[in-house]
């Protein structure tokens, strides 16, 4: 059954235009001028229990829009919502006691407070038993390696850090689902990697429903086995990244480290897209000459060294996707 179910939902905003030139802003004081910006265009899908899902898409595209209505912090303007067989924004209370969410450009822990109390103000607000929180905070500081900041006053954290302890802090009241925005946006690669093994891991072992929204491609092809696609307020694409991956060309990179100088390679069936000294890059169609025989052709045509097959960077994919898109 679906914990998450998402009907038709729409929604507009009205945004002030502002003139230019010095008398600009005395015009628009006298006569204020608007558009209305479709942020949600009627977007349907459904998310299963345990499931990790990735929402991705232009800035603009809606996908936070679509994270606040059904974490119920915004109401649409038409459609229906049901998470956990409620109405997100008709009965919060009750809603916000089995979610959780992290914005990764806003915190919910008290800037001038150490982090300890930040997590007791919490267990206060959601009225959380003490042998429940107790054990759900000496598991999150385990899992997160927080020991050793608890004490220490949130402002003074890295944002690697930080974004550990807003995500602990999601999960004290252990939630069913669990909403990200944006988690892991600034971060170092060793920051990300930690979020993305923590994030996994207490989906798995927890099964926790997780909506996750992000611009890094690394997000969804290491945390989701689908994808929901939207873009311009619509949902284009609600399936696994292999389906995102055929909607674009199904080309491949033949990577070549050469053993030897070489001064011209010319492969049948591919086309030579880029070199760096003896190192290139070649790109071909899977369907029109396999893989085998093209490593063939290169061994008999130049020294190797070394070589890889890879797909297409996500990102170039969803890319091209954007712009096919009419």
């Amino acid at each position: 059954m679906a914990q998450i179910e998402v009907r038709g939902l729409r929604k507009s905003f009205r945004v002030p235009l502002r003139s230019s030139g010095p008398f600009g802003a005395l015009m628009d004081l006298v006569h204020r001028r608007t558009r209305t910006v479709e942020a949600l265009k009627g977007i349907t899908f459904e998310i299963e229990a345990g499931q990790i899902v990735g929402c991705i898409g232009p800035n603009g595209a809606g996908k936070s829009t679509a994270i606040k209505i059904i974490a119920g912090i915004m109401n649409p303007d038409g459609g229906e919502a049901t998470v956990l067989g409620r109405t997100p924004w008709a009965d919060r209370k009750a809603h916000v006691r089995h979610i959780g969410v992290v914005f990764g450009q806003r915190t919910q822990l008290w800037w001038d407070l150490p982090v300890i109390d930040s997590f007791a103000l919490l267990r206060e607000i959601y009225d959380l038993p003490r042998r429940d929180y107790d054990e759900t905070l000496a598991d999150v500081v385990e899992r997160f390696h927080l020991a050793e900041v608890l004490d220490s006053p949130v402002r003074q954290l890295s944002l690697g850090l930080r974004m550990r302890c807003d995500l602990a802090a999601a999960l004290l009241h252990r939630p069913s689902i669990l909403f990200l925005d944006e988690p892991t946006i600034g971060l170092d690669a060793v920051s990300k990697l930690a979020l993305r093994e923590a994030i996994r891991d207490w989906s798995t072992e927890r099964g926790v429903t997780v909506l996750l929204t992000t611009h890094d491609m690394d997000d969804i092809e290491r945390l989701c086995r689908r994808v929901l696609l939207i873009a311009d307020g619509s949902l284009l694409l609600d399936g696994a990244v292999d389906d995102l991956r055929r909607m674009s060309s199904a080309r491949r990179t033949l990577m070549i480290d050469l053993a030897a100088d070489v001064a011209d390679v010319d492969l049948e069936g591919a086309e030579l897209v880029r070199r760096e000294g003896d190192r290139l890059w070649l790109e071909y169609d899977p369907e029109q000459v396999a893989t085998h025989e093209l490593i063939a052709r290169a061994a008999a045509a130049c020294p190797i060294r070394d070589l890889t097959v890879a797909d297409r960077p996500i990102e170039e994919v969803v890319a091209q996707v954007y712009r096919d898109t009419p």
